[in-house]
């Protein structure tokens, strides 16, 4: 019975009908073995009928004989993806595109790839574990289900550090599940925003009906005094109409500040990107002040560097925190006559700005709530001054979103300073799309 191969593709042929295809596949052996037959003939006794009947036999033998069948390669390394590390072009160019956070994940829960917006928001790098970064068990939990094969999920999450931010993730494979280089993407929904007007939504209704109670119920107490007992009283028509006039505006101030908050902390988690000179804001505050100043009988002093001290931030934000400060140590600092105001560029920290009054100081047990809403050291003082009580919770607010502090030095009798200090500005990483590419044909990380 005829000899039976299998080919590469799966047919089966019989050996004389393989013979034909394996003299081809061998012809440059076979010419070889030509030529050494001819220079037996010429060098030996061999006629040339001889040579002729040895080359043929040799043909044949080649033409017969059994190839070797090639060693089959396991179903999981002939798939293109079993070897693979890093993602595609086209996976890197997608996640560039989207409008949020994307992390490409390996089975492993290695990040072999985060697009922009991922690397400005978690810091995250190529060949790190995502656990360096986001440590939320229910997050590492649906990541582990989707990697075992199951279906895509969300979670949401909160990350503290190094503000308050709410997330949504989305984990979802990158293939059907059967290979095992497949990736998994991550995608990062930021709920921060919405999470904050629920919150200040709340915030807002109990502040606002525990501040204005006062004032509205003074209102009321007025017009009814003066639809009845003091209806044709003139003199006590004109006084109450000046307090009721007084308390309208200190609730018009008050739904003011909280409104201004409420914008504040809406946009708490996005870092400002602007360039500020604190010298030039500085100067801007002291000009709009002087006139306030003057009616309470205060100087303002500025010391200024020579050199510009330049920081990351919002310009009016910032013309709001010490328009706040320099003119509580205006009001609050009145007796000491003067405030003084020093910028200083960071030749070894980040710029700082220090506002210094010289009143009757803060006591020690009042230092760690003076930032706190509605919180008031004197309330009477306060109310003569129209103070709403969420002046230093916007300054704080305002400074956490600048990534700056604010620390407060104060002994009674010898005045208080408010020192606010600023970030060195870091360089901002930019991604270049046109080297992806490149840098993929390496089977590196972009």
């Amino acid at each position: 019975m005829a000899e039976r191969e299998t080919r590469d593709d799966g047919a089966d042929m019989t050996g004389f009908a393989a013979s034909p295809r394996r003299i081809l596949e061998a012809r440059w052996f076979l010419l070889a073995v030509a030529v050494v037959v001819a220079a037996a003939v010429y060098v030996t006794g061999l006629t040339v009928l001889q040579g002729a009947l040895l080359y043929g036999v040799i043909v044949a033998l080649v033409g017969l004989l059994p190839r070797a069948a090639p060693a089959r390669q396991p179903a999981a390394d002939r798939s293109p993806q079993a070897d693979q590390t890093w993602p595609e072009t086209g996976v890197k160019l997608l996640s560039e595109a989207l409008p949020d956070p994307c992390i490409v994940l390996d089975r492993r829960g290695i990040v072999r790839y985060a697009n922009r917006r991922a690397v400005e928001a978690f810091s995250i790098r190529p060949g790190e574990p995502v656990t360096f970064r986001l440590r939320v068990p229910d997050l590492l939990a649906a990541f582990d289900r989707v990697a075992r094969g199951g279906a895509p999920e969300r979670v949401e999450f909160l990350e503290r550090v190094p503000t308050e931010r709410w997330y949504s993730a989305w984990f979802a494979r990158l293939d059907d599940g059967s290979r095992l280089g497949g990736f998994l993407a991550l995608v990062l929904y930021d709920l921060t925003e919405q999470k904050r007007v629920d919150r200040i939504r709340v915030d807002f209704v109990a502040n606002a009906s525990h501040e204005l109670r006062t004032p509205l119920a003074s209102l009321v107490g007025f017009i009814e005094t003066l639809q009845g007992p003091a209806r044709d009283d003139a003199v006590a028509r004109e006084r109450f109409l000046k307090i009721m006039r007084d308390q309208a505006t200190r609730m018009s101030r008050l739904i003011d500040d909280l409104l201004s908050l409420s914008r504040i902390e809406m946009k708490a988690h996005l870092r400002p990107s602007g360039e500020v000179d604190l010298g030039t804001v500085v100067r801007h505050v002291r000009d709009a002040l002087e006139p306030l100043a003057r009616e309470l009988g205060v100087e303002i002093e500025t010391v200024l560097p020579a050199a510009t001290a330049i920081v990351v931030g919002e310009r009016d934000e910032l013309i709001q925190v010490f328009e706040n400060l320099i003119e509580n140590g205006c009001k609050y600092g009145q007796s000491g006559g003067r405030v003084v105001v020093t910028v200083t560029s960071g030749s070894g920290g980040g710029p700082s700005v220090a506002v210094r009054d010289f009143g009757p100081g803060i006591a020690e047990d009042h230092v760690p709530r003076l930032t706190e809403r509605f919180y008031r050291i004197d309330v009477d003082a306060s109310r003569k001054h129209r103070g709403t009580g969420l002046g230093l919770a916007i300054v704080k607010h305002i400074l956490a979103r600048h990534h700056a502090r604010m620390t407060v030095e104060s002994r009674l009798g010898e005045g208080a300073t408010f020192t606010v200090t600023f970030p060195q500005a870091a360089p901002v990483t930019k991604i270049d799309l046109g080297k992806i590419a490149v840098q993929d044909q390496h089977g590196e990380a972009s």
